[in-house]
This record gives structure tokens, sequence and C-alpha cells, in this order.
């Protein structure tokens, strides 16, 4: 049998951690959906394109070639042949990303993408419009969450940039959020038959615990 775990939640929850150690615990595929929004952006910067021009990232769209690593040991992600999993965590893709993924036209090329991608095989796929647009009939549903404060640290610890701190991380998740959320196109919403996991006092073997109970719980009773 065919299952999609869909994991989302705003930046700096757990969630691509989580992620991965569930589909390592169920023997599952991994699918990383923000590292996909994240190529696009670099290479739109690459290419000189005017991120804060929508018009300018809508036409070249479906220019890019995407290809994703699914195998949760080895997550990984190439744009044409070019391996760029180190260069789409740079500050400059950080700061852009939210913009470009705005673009309804970004979020058509790459969502057809991650659907041909799940349809390979049981997959758990996180980012932040999985269970509400990519996967609405996925059987389980996780919405990871954790306080503002908690999700800044862990973003901060991932940087691990000194000139970066938990303060300027803060504000610039609270930027990211807002456009996130209130952006037009698949904003980031917790489904409605979502589970919502509140990791700020858990560790990740707790968190990975917890969502691979409730998946066998649903398969068993499915």
């Amino acid at each position: 049998m065919t299952l999609i775990i869909a994991m989302d939640g705003p930046s700096g929850s757990g969630k691509s951690s989580a992620a991965k150690g569930v589909a390592r615990a169920l023997g599952y595929r991994y699918l990383d959906t923000g590292a996909m929004y994240r190529a696009i952006t670099w290479w739109m910067l690459e290419q000189g394109v005017d991120v804060e021009d929508a018009a300018a990232v809508a036409a070249r769209a479906g220019e890019v070639r995407i290809q994703v690593s699914t195998d949760p040991d080895a997550p990984g992600i190439a744009v044409g042949d070019l391996d760029v999993s180190g260069p789409i965590r740079s500050r400059a893709v950080t700061a852009a990303v939210s913009a470009v993924s705005r673009v309804p036209e970004v979020r058509q090329v790459l969502v057809a993408l991650q659907r041909d991608i799940m349809a390979d095989g049981s997959i758990v796929a996180e980012g932040r419009d999985i269970g509400t647009v990519v996967a609405p009939e996925a059987p389980v549903k996780v919405f990871l969450t954790a306080s503002e404060e908690a999700r800044a640290l862990r973003r901060a610890k991932e940087i691990a940039d000194p000139a970066v701190s938990v303060e300027a991380t803060l504000a610039d998740q609270a930027r990211r959020d807002k456009l996130d959320s209130t952006r037009t196109a698949s904003p980031l919403t917790k489904a409605d038959d979502a589970v919502e996991i509140d990791s700020t006092e858990l560790g990740l073997d707790e968190v990975i615990d917890t969502v691979v109970r409730l998946v066998k719980e649903r398969v068993s009773t499915g």
C-alpha cells in the first residue's frame, strides 16, 4: 500500500529532521519540498532575475529542471546536473525564497513535480502546503509547530554563522512567517484534519515516535 505522510509547519519547527526520522523508521522515501523552492530561487538569482518582480519570475519558472533524491539518509537536490544542496542554504536564497514561493506559476510547476514524485511509492513529504494543496488526500497529516523563540534558536544553530544572532533570526523568521501565511497562492496553514504537534518542549526522538505511532494507528484502522 502506498502511503503519503504530510508534514507541514513553519521554519524552525523541526519538521525536516522529524520527517527524515519518520521516513527512516517506516522505510519510506523522504521529500523536502522547501528545498525545491530554494532550488528554483537559487536558479533565479543565478540568472539575474529580479525576484521581487513576480511577472519576471513567472515568465521563467518553467525553465528550471530540478532533480531530487528521496533517500532520507542521503537527501539532495540538483538543478540540471549541478548539485545545489549547499548553495540553496545561503543567506541570499533564504532572504529571497518567500518572494519566489508566492508566485503562482512557481507553485504550479513545483506542485506538479512533487505529485509526480509522491506517486512513486510511500513517502514522508514536508513543507508548508502538503496537507492542504499538494496531497490533500494524505491519510496522515501533521502540523508541526513550536514557540517563536524555540524556532529562532534552532534556525540560528542550523545557520551556524556567528554574524547571525538569534535576534536577527527571530526578526527574519517573523518576516517569512507573515509572507508565507498571507500569500495568495497556497498560504501556510494547518489542514482541518491535521494533527498539531508542538515541539517546543519535545526532543526529536519524541516527535518522531509520536508521528510513527499516529501513522501505525491510521494504517491499522484505515
